[in-house]
């Protein structure tokens, strides 16, 4: 049974430490609900904040709907606690990257957004188990993820300290040698980055994997195999074809990841540190996510 929008109640989980720190979300979340019937509760994220304790705050809340009001991190956050539940996950927003919004064409201002956490409708799309850790958008190891760190350790955020990060990580990065077991087929390649595709574009709205699908039985490996820098730049950039002798992508539904020597390895955007393998499965209609 469908509910009754006058009778959905909303959680919203707030990271207030989210974007530009320009815009109070509490106070537009309250200001945008004076006049309607919604029950609805704002929680804050503190720097301490434990996956058990925001479990405990969705409990006691006993809302309808849960909204993650930030970026890629936060949404990531949210699902982790409600993962495999059929309790629909909203998004407003607020991050510096917002991938997943964009993924789900999740209007940006953010009234419109507000909106659709009650007028959406539910969707159970799948997610990928990385290294034992729940990923909801992209993982890889190589450039970008050192691209990732080199980000992360800036003080500029934006596009201006993107394109530092991007400067300093071409001229220093060096190509891995990956072993990748795909089903029964082992392939050995030289390689600037793996990425493990759950969704089909960056944050930036640059497509790296245009047959991704939220909802089938599969993810995508995208294999980045010559280091052009005019390659990688297509990546984060333009919605240029790649050259298939350069890059290659498959679909699975496990993988196995073994490097030579350590690589550096994000998922969602988060810096993992430099790993010498990485093991990846999918689980089908791991999230319930408001679009």
């Amino acid at each position: 049974m469908e509910e009754k929008r006058s009778n959905i109640k909303l959680l919203f989980i707030i990271n207030p430490s989210s974007g530009s720190g320009e815009i109070n979300f509490s106070e537009v979340i309250n200001a945008y609900f004076t006049d309607k019937p919604n029950d609805f509760e704002l929680y804050e994220l503190s720097n301490n904040c434990t996956l058990e304790k925001i479990k405990a705050v969705i409990k006691k809340s006993k809302a309808n709907r849960v909204i993650a009001v930030g970026g890629d991190g936060t949404l990531k956050l949210v699902a982790e606690c409600l993962f495999e539940t059929d309790t629909p996950i909203g998004i407003i927003p607020a991050g510096s990257a917002n991938g997943m919004a964009r993924e789900l064409g999740i209007p940006t201002e953010i009234e419109q957004a507000l909106d659709l956490t009650l007028s959406g409708s539910p969707k159970k799309i799948h997610a990928i188990i990385v290294n034992g850790e729940l990923c909801i958008h992209l993982a890889d190891i190589g450039f970008n993820a050192y691209l990732v760190k080199k980000f992360d350790a800036l003080p500029q955020r934006g596009m201006l300290g993107y394109a530092k990060a991007a400067w300093q990580a071409l001229w220093s990065h060096h190509k891995m040698h990956v072993e990748l077991k795909i089903k029964d087929k082992l392939i050995s390649a030289e390689a600037a980055m793996v990425v493990i595709a759950n969704a089909t574009m960056y944050g930036t709205g640059v497509k790296i994997n245009p047959d991704g699908q939220l909802d089938d039985d599969l993810f995508e490996v995208i294999l980045v195999k010559e280091y052009s820098i005019m390659e990688i730049l297509k990546i984060r950039f333009t919605n240029r074809r790649f050259n298939p002798k350069n890059i290659e992508s498959f679909q699975t539904s496990d993988l196995a990841i073994k490097t030579k020597h350590k690589a550096h390895f994000q998922v969602d955007g988060e810096y993992r540190g430099k790993v010498n393998g990485v093991k990846a499965h999918i689980i089908t209609e791991a999230v319930n996510i408001i679009h």
